[in-house]
Protein backbone atom coordinates (compact mmCIF):
# COMPACT_ATOMS: atom_id res chain seq x y z
CA UNK A 1 0.00 0.00 0.00
CA UNK A 2 3.16 2.02 0.90
CA UNK A 3 4.12 2.29 -2.78
CA UNK A 4 1.02 2.70 -4.26
CA UNK A 5 0.16 6.08 -2.17
CA UNK A 6 3.53 6.96 -2.91
CA UNK A 7 3.07 7.21 -7.06
CA UNK A 8 0.13 8.31 -6.58
CA UNK A 9 1.44 11.30 -4.41
CA UNK A 10 4.02 11.13 -7.24
CA UNK A 11 1.60 11.43 -10.45
CA UNK A 12 -0.12 14.42 -8.34
CA UNK A 13 2.88 16.54 -7.99
CA UNK A 14 3.65 15.64 -11.94
CA UNK A 15 0.36 17.21 -13.00
CA UNK A 16 0.71 20.42 -11.16
CA UNK A 17 4.31 20.38 -12.41
CA UNK A 18 3.35 19.63 -16.37
CA UNK A 19 0.20 21.34 -15.83
CA UNK A 20 -3.15 21.53 -17.71
CA UNK A 21 -3.17 21.51 -21.44
CA UNK A 22 -5.65 23.58 -24.00
CA UNK A 23 -7.33 22.21 -26.80
CA UNK A 24 -9.15 24.58 -29.31
CA UNK A 25 -9.79 26.80 -26.11
CA UNK A 26 -10.43 23.97 -23.98
CA UNK A 27 -8.70 23.56 -20.84
CA UNK A 28 -8.33 19.99 -19.39
CA UNK A 29 -5.80 18.06 -17.41
CA UNK A 30 -3.48 15.58 -18.87
CA UNK A 31 -3.93 12.09 -18.59
CA UNK A 32 -1.77 9.01 -17.47
CA UNK A 33 0.18 7.95 -20.68
CA UNK A 34 0.49 11.88 -21.63
CA UNK A 35 2.49 12.39 -18.38
CA UNK A 36 3.92 8.70 -18.64
CA UNK A 37 5.13 9.95 -22.38
CA UNK A 38 6.53 13.06 -20.66
CA UNK A 39 9.05 11.54 -18.05
CA UNK A 40 9.63 8.91 -20.21
CA UNK A 41 9.14 6.10 -18.08
CA UNK A 42 10.41 7.39 -14.70
CA UNK A 43 9.19 5.44 -11.85
CA UNK A 44 9.37 7.41 -7.71
CA UNK A 45 9.39 3.47 -6.16
CA UNK A 46 12.39 2.72 -8.45
CA UNK A 47 14.40 5.21 -7.89
CA UNK A 48 14.28 4.99 -4.43
CA UNK A 49 15.31 1.61 -4.42
CA UNK A 50 18.12 2.04 -6.31
CA UNK A 51 19.35 5.20 -4.15
CA UNK A 52 19.29 2.63 -1.04
CA UNK A 53 21.30 0.09 -2.90
CA UNK A 54 23.35 3.02 -3.51
CA UNK A 55 23.52 4.07 -0.14
CA UNK A 56 23.92 0.23 1.84
CA UNK A 57 27.35 -0.02 -0.71
CA UNK A 58 28.43 3.41 0.66
CA UNK A 59 28.13 1.97 4.17
CA UNK A 60 29.44 -1.06 3.32
CA UNK A 61 33.05 0.76 1.85
CA UNK A 62 33.31 2.34 5.35
CA UNK A 63 35.79 1.10 7.86
CA UNK A 64 34.55 -0.76 10.52
CA UNK A 65 35.33 1.53 13.39
CA UNK A 66 32.78 4.13 11.98
CA UNK A 67 29.11 4.88 13.71
CA UNK A 68 27.00 4.08 10.51
CA UNK A 69 29.16 0.76 9.68
CA UNK A 70 29.03 -0.28 13.64
CA UNK A 71 25.05 0.01 13.41
CA UNK A 72 24.37 -1.48 10.22
CA UNK A 73 26.50 -4.21 11.52
CA UNK A 74 25.07 -4.19 14.44
CA UNK A 75 22.26 -7.21 15.68
CA UNK A 76 20.07 -6.92 18.68
CA UNK A 77 20.58 -8.80 21.59
CA UNK A 78 18.17 -9.53 24.60
CA UNK A 79 14.96 -10.32 24.99
CA UNK A 80 12.83 -9.45 22.34
CA UNK A 81 8.97 -8.40 22.14
CA UNK A 82 6.45 -11.14 21.94
CA UNK A 83 4.68 -10.69 18.20
CA UNK A 84 6.48 -10.56 14.07
CA UNK A 85 9.95 -9.01 14.43
CA UNK A 86 10.28 -5.18 13.24
CA UNK A 87 11.16 -4.56 9.94
CA UNK A 88 14.47 -3.23 10.03
CA UNK A 89 15.36 -0.84 6.86
CA UNK A 90 18.07 -2.62 5.79
CA UNK A 91 16.12 -5.64 5.29
CA UNK A 92 14.16 -3.93 2.64
CA UNK A 93 16.99 -2.99 1.04
CA UNK A 94 18.38 -7.16 1.27
CA UNK A 95 14.76 -7.72 -0.35
CA UNK A 96 15.22 -5.18 -3.12
CA UNK A 97 18.78 -7.18 -4.10
CA UNK A 98 17.11 -10.66 -3.86
CA UNK A 99 14.67 -9.64 -6.18
CA UNK A 100 17.29 -8.24 -8.77
CA UNK A 101 18.59 -11.69 -8.42
CA UNK A 102 22.39 -10.50 -6.84
CA UNK A 103 24.28 -12.64 -5.10
CA UNK A 104 27.28 -12.60 -3.02
CA UNK A 105 26.42 -8.79 -3.45
CA UNK A 106 29.13 -8.31 -0.44
CA UNK A 107 32.07 -9.94 -2.29
CA UNK A 108 30.90 -8.43 -5.53
CA UNK A 109 31.06 -4.54 -3.71
CA UNK A 110 34.41 -5.74 -2.11
CA UNK A 111 35.86 -6.46 -6.04
CA UNK A 112 34.18 -2.68 -6.90
CA UNK A 113 36.56 -1.34 -4.19
CA UNK A 114 39.80 -2.75 -5.70
CA UNK A 115 38.81 -3.22 -9.32
CA UNK A 116 36.72 0.27 -9.33
CA UNK A 117 33.92 -1.52 -11.32
CA UNK A 118 30.27 -0.75 -10.97
CA UNK A 119 28.57 -4.78 -10.13
CA UNK A 120 25.29 -2.96 -10.93
CA UNK A 121 24.48 -1.71 -14.06
CA UNK A 122 24.82 2.04 -13.95
CA UNK A 123 21.22 3.29 -15.98
CA UNK A 124 21.41 7.56 -17.31
CA UNK A 125 18.78 9.65 -15.87
CA UNK A 126 15.65 9.43 -17.26
CA UNK A 127 13.95 13.27 -17.88
CA UNK A 128 12.78 15.21 -14.92
CA UNK A 129 15.20 13.24 -12.49
CA UNK A 130 18.53 13.90 -11.47
CA UNK A 131 20.98 11.84 -9.73
CA UNK A 132 24.72 13.16 -8.68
Amino acid sequence: MKKKNLRVFERQIQRKIFGPVNIDNIWRIRNNMEIDKLIEGADIVRFSKAQRIKWLGHIQRMGQARPTRKLLDWKPMGITPVGRPRQRGQEDVMEDIKKLKVKNWKEKQLRTEELGETWLRRRKPTKGCSVK
